[in-house]
């Protein structure tokens, strides 16, 4: 009983997200509703293991996270994953301008090891919050412990509704551009939005069994098989790229060979099931903030938060035209270094479905926004962001 209230609890607070952000336009995203509203229940009635006994547990995130990343590589082709080449380079150069501003003028208002163990979650995600907390508690600095949670809470809730409105903007250019141009996809582009599984896959299979034959749990096989070789490949280089990014790649390359067929877990109907999981394990990390440990270290977070944006911001807006990017798609890209995966898929495809009035103009949003959405997410979060906790962690 208790195991199904506390699922019923997550995904209450999904609905009342998806619901803001539908009523809003993607104004307020849905990402942000929900995680306010897991800080409110974590201060006041909800248990601090409500998301593990609604079954979304590091066992099955550990699962869900290699399913997804896989499945997202059967949205791109490999020439379009290397196209995103000027993405990347956006993205890591908005982090260099974060971390340009907080290590000269944010060492000029705090000290060294404060601003230390708070940068590396600025730059990413969750991953790097843990690593700097254990590597904080390993050395004695117990009063810095919580500060690295905290700026991951903070600057999340921060960059949802920034990004948003960028995406908006870029959006109303793009459909302006789209419709003067006929309002005609290409054709030869697979289609990415939630949704479009329905759209037949005429390429030619690698296992051609009959049609019977071809079930969800097949899909779902095939799925974690790439999976598991990536997280091998991973283990055999020592994690030289990281797992995750891996797990992108081998997708990519798995659907080029059609091993995998497009949309691969939106056809077996599981896809919006592992990106909820994914959710809600992340909203579960908000248990270990509380009121008393946010208000010691609040100003020094809005500060470096504030700091590390204008970086992002000064460096995208120079960089833009270079890259050929309006500076609102070069912003967004680098902002992606606030929250990473799964927020900037859910971000952008919910800006895309706001904005359109048509099906294909949500899905030329997608496709034209997207990609280079998650490869920057990719370039922050899970690589950029664990290779800056490992340095600043040896300069404490």
């Amino acid at each position: 009983m208790n195991f199904l209230i506390a699922f019923a609890v997550v995904m209450i607070f999904m609905t009342l997200g998806e619901w803001v952000a539908t009523a809003t336009k993607a104004f307020i995203p849905s990402v942000f509703i929900t995680a306010v509203l897991f800080v409110i229940g974590f201060w006041t009635v909800l248990p601090k293991n409500v998301v593990e006994n609604a079954s979304f547990g590091p066992g099955f995130i550990t699962i869900c996270i290699a399913l997804l990343l896989v499945h997202l590589g059967t949205l791109m082709n490999l020439r379009e994953l290397l196209a995103q080449w000027k993405a990347v380079c956006i993205a890591l150069l908005g982090v260099c301008g974060t971390l340009l501003l907080t290590l000269t003028v944010g060492t000029l208002i705090f000290d060294w090891k404060t601003v230390v163990a708070a940068v590396p979650p600025l730059t990413g995600g969750l991953i790097s919050a843990l690593l700097m907390s254990n590597g904080l508690k390993a050395q004695g600095l117990a009063s810095l412990v919580a500060l690295p949670v905290a700026m991951f809470v903070i600057h999340s809730v921060v960059g949802y509704p920034l990004t948003s409105v960028l995406l908006k903007q870029e959006s109303r250019r793009l459909l302006s551009h789209f419709r003067a141009n006929g309002s005609k996809l290409d054709p030869n582009v697979p289609k990415m939005r939630r949704g479009a599984e329905e759209v037949k896959d005429n390429r030619p299979k690698l296992l051609n069994l009959p049609e019977k034959y071809q079930t969800s749990a097949f899909i779902m096989a095939r799925v974690a098989i790439v999976g598991l070789l990536a997280m091998g490949f991973g283990t055999l280089t020592n994690n030289v790229i990281n797992s995750n990014v891996v797990c992108l790649i081998f997708g990519v390359i798995a659907h080029q060979i059609c091993f995998l067929e497009d949309n691969a877990l939106n056809k077996a109907g599981v896809f919006n099931w592992l990106m909820y999981g994914l959710l809600a394990y992340v909203f579960g990390q908000l248990s270990a903030t509380t009121p008393a440990v946010l208000g010691g270290i609040v100003l020094q977070i809005i500060v470096l938060i504030a700091l590390g944006v204008l970086g992002m911001f000064l460096a995208s807006r120079l960089l833009a035209k270079p890259f050929g990017m309006s500076w609102q798609m070069a912003f967004s890209c680098s902002l992606t270094a606030l929250f990473g995966f799964p927020a900037d898929y859910i971000l952008t495809s919910e800006v895309a479905r706001a904005m359109a009035t048509t099906e294909d103009e949500e899905e030329y949003l997608t496709q034209q926004m997207m990609p280079k959405m998650l490869v920057g997410g990719f370039a922050t979060v899970s690589v950029a962001s664990v290779i800056i906790a490992t340095i600043f962690l040896k300069l404490l």
